[in-house]
């Protein structure tokens, strides 16, 4: 079996091994070393990667208790050098000893246990027993991880026995008899885990909680710790530093500057809307000189489809009209009556759309389409000026 480098030296990055076994399977390429320090995906914790004789590893895995490395291309030697990716590996570490942490914590202030951990790429995030957490509860518990972590407590790792199992303050027991792996936080909690892990909690720098969310009646808990909670708050800093410069204000005043932004949008868009009624009656006003025989068409060069749209239902709700109209701007158009016409709309644009290159449909009453060139939606605005001014 492969020395399991990961458990004896977790902090060791390079080293040379030899190749037990390689094979290739649907195109891809594996191998099995003598000795391994990348960690096989498992218990929440993804996979290490790195390369194998400048070999790329892309994924890592247990199969029939054996480790497997897949790799771009199977190496030349059978004697090989191996380089661990200790960036990945590290903020690993500080998330699954960060998680032991974290999880010991909420059960000492909440009594919630956890049963579910998850290291992704962008959070890791846990699931713990209880409803929900308020956000003085969240305050609370991210305090005092960290008071935790500043207290620099040793964390041990080690296998013991079935018998000497028995004996350790465990509050989850596992599910294997055999090869039992205990991570311990000095003075604060034992537990069964496969992981890799830091050797005191100040390696984890910090734990930074960012929400929690119901998960049928259970909560989960998002977090970042390290080196990612560092570039997320350098992120946010940056962020926050360029919304300040925008409203030419100092941060601890930002929040005032948005709701004032915000309620001058509002006034705003309220002036807007209510000029926009008036011009739409005034246009209506002068469109409806251009009315023959009950039947309104316009093309509009500068008009949105949807301010054509709702020009279109204003004049079909203030009068019994047959509207078509035009948006050039948008390459679309809206046919519509109030219901006191016979002509289906949506029926019409179905028998004629296609000759036109045009795709739509809609109601008897009120049908839209759209075109793929202007000159495709101008000559069937002509032909349906045309056709429907006869069926009228």
């Amino acid at each position: 079996m492969t020395e399991k480098l990961f458990y004896s030296s977790p902090y060791k990055t390079e080293w040379e091994t030899s190749i037990k076994k390689s094979f290739e399977k649907d195109g891809n390429f594996f191998v099995v070393l003598e000795g391994t320090a990348f960690y096989p995906t498992g218990g929440g914790q993804p996979n290490d990667t790195g390369n194998i004789n400048g070999i790329n590893v892309l994924d890592v895995f247990i199969e029939k208790d054996e480790v497997i490395h897949q790799l771009d291309r199977l190496p030349e030697t059978s004697s090989v050098n191996c380089k661990l990716n200790w960036e990945r590996r590290f903020g690993h570490m500080q998330h699954h000893s960060g998680q032991h942490l974290l999880s010991a914590v909420c059960y000492s202030l909440f009594k919630a246990r956890t049963f579910s951990f998850h290291l992704g790429t962008e959070y890791a995030t846990i699931d713990i027993e209880i409803d929900t957490l308020n956000q003085n509860q969240m305050d609370r518990l991210e305090q005092a991880v960290n008071e935790e972590i500043y207290k620099n407590r040793t964390v041990h790792t080690y296998f013991v026995t079935d018998e000497e199992l028995q004996q350790l303050p465990l509050l989850k027991m596992p599910k294997v008899t055999e090869h039992i792996r205990i991570v311990e936080i000095e003075g604060i909690e034992h537990n069964a885990c496969g992981g890799t892990h830091v050797r005191s909690t100040a390696e984890i720098g910090i734990v930074k909680l960012f929400k929690a969310e119901k998960q049928k009646g259970a909560t989960r808990l998002y977090f970042k710790c390290g080196r990612r909670a560092l570039v997320d708050y350098n992120e946010s800093l940056k962020i926050l530093g360029l919304i300040s410069a925008k409203f030419n204000t100092g941060r601890n005043d930002v929040l005032n500057r948005i709701e004032k932004w915000e309620a001058d949008q509002l006034d705003m868009e309220t002036e807007m809307k209510r000029l926009k009624e008036e011009n739409n009656s005034y246009l209506a006003k002068e469109l409806l000189t251009h009315v023959t025989n009950d039947f309104l068409t316009y093309v509009f060069e500068g008009k949105s489809f949807d301010d054509t749209k709702e020009l279109a239902n204003k004049i079909v709700n203030e009068n019994e009209l047959f509207v078509l109209f035009a948006s050039i701007q948008d390459n679309r158009i809206i046919l519509m009556h109030n219901g006191t016409n016979e002509i289906q709309c949506g029926k019409f644009f179905k028998e004629n759309l296609s000759s036109f290159n045009g795709k739509g449909g809609g109601s008897d009453t009120s049908a839209q389409a759209g075109f793929s060139s202007k000159e495709d939606m101008q000559r069937f605005v002509e032909f349906a000026r045309e056709k429907l001014s006869k069926d009228l």
